[in-house]
Formats: structure tokens, C-alpha cells, sequence
């Protein structure tokens, strides 16, 4: 009976944890070391599981009437609406949806693009009134051109009679077919 005020006492009074760090640090030149406060738990997102499901039991539903009309022959049904995700965020630029981390990192990119697009297609109605820069340049005549050339030109200078051609078949000209004769005899195209 003389242990009964003892046990209670021992037994009543709450022991505080044992500090291991403090007595490691005893003797040491570090007395204090500065405690990291808890990190607080962000509030996790409300799930919204209920919706997916109704989402994806609509999706099987419509599958259904689908496989349904094709097996009868008749029409399809018109496709179920698409489900808006509350929680993704609308790019401003291109009107798509993403997730928070995809749209911070898109609506970046998606703003470049609009700025970029915006430029290019001030530019190209300022050069729409404008002559272009580079002018177009006849290909360069090949050994093979230049050689029929001569030929023609050789043929015209000499007195030969041109045979006659069979009644009934016109002959076209380089001249009427548009095409430059050639070279002149000083060397130039004419």
C-alpha cells in the first residue's frame, strides 16, 4: 500500500520524448540547431470521380447505339457532347484546354506563336503592293540549244529551197510559236 501514491504519481505524469539530437550535440561546438517548421499539406483537389463516371457510362451508351445502328443498317446517332474538364485552364490564344502544369507551359509558347503569326502577316500584305526584289532570269541555254540554233541559222543564210510541205499541213515558225529565234549575228538574243 505504500507504492500506491508512487505508481500513481509515475504512472499519471506524462514522460516527454526522448531528444537523441540534444544529447549528440553535447560537447559539440553546435549547441542550437534551427528547426525546418513542418511543411503544411497542400489541400488535396476534390476528386470528382462522379462525374468521370457518368462521363464514361455515357461514352459506353452511345458506343452501344452505335454498334447497334451498324449491325441494323440504319443512320448513326449523332455523336455524344464532349465533356468540358472544370479543371483544365482555356488557352486565351488558341481556345485548347490543358491541365494547370501543360497550360503554363503552352500559353508561353501559344503567345510567341500569336505575336509571331501577327508579324508575318503584316509583312506580307505591306508586300503584297511592292514589286519583288529578285527578278526572273531566262534559264541559261545548253550546248544542245545552241547548237539547233546554229543549225536554223545556217540553214536561213544558205540559198537552199525550203521543201514544200504537203498540202493540207501548216508549218509553224519559232516566230509564231512565240519563241526567240536565237542568237542575232552580233551575238545578241533577239
Amino acid at each position: 500500500l505504500r507504492h500506491d501514491p508512487i505508481c500513481k504519481k509515475v504512472f499519471n505524469k506524462k514522460r516527454k520524448p526522448f531528444n537523441s539530437l540534444k544529447q549528440r550535440l553535447q560537447g559539440t561546438e553546435i549547441t542550437t540547431v534551427k528547426r525546418q517548421p513542418p511543411q503544411k499539406k497542400q489541400p488535396g483537389k476534390k476528386s470528382n470521380w462522379r462525374q468521370h463516371h457518368e462521363d464514361f457510362i455515357n461514352a459506353i451508351r452511345s458506343a452501344r447505339q452505335v454498334t447497334k445502328a451498324l449491325e441494323e443498317g440504319r443512320p448513326l446517332p449523332p455523336p455524344p457532347p464532349p465533356s468540358i474538364n472544370p479543371d483544365y485552364i482555356q488557352c486565351p490564344h488558341c481556345s485548347r484546354r490543358f491541365n494547370e502544369a501543360a497550360a503554363e507551359r503552352h500559353m508561353k509558347f501559344c503567345k510567341e506563336q500569336a505575336i509571331h503569326r501577327a508579324f508575318t502577316a503584316k509583312v506580307t500584305k505591306q508586300a503584297l503592293g511592292k514589286q519583288p526584289v529578285t527578278q526572273k532570269k531566262p534559264p541559261p541555254l545548253t550546248t544542245a540549244v545552241l547548237s539547233l540554233q546554229k543549225r536554223v541559222e545556217e540553214d536561213a543564210n544558205t540559198d537552199k529551197p525550203v521543201p514544200k510541205d504537203p498540202p493540207g499541213v501548216l508549218r509553224k515558225t519559232r516566230k509564231d510559236l512565240g519563241v526567240s529565234p536565237g542568237k542575232n549575228p552580233s551575238g545578241e538574243f533577239g
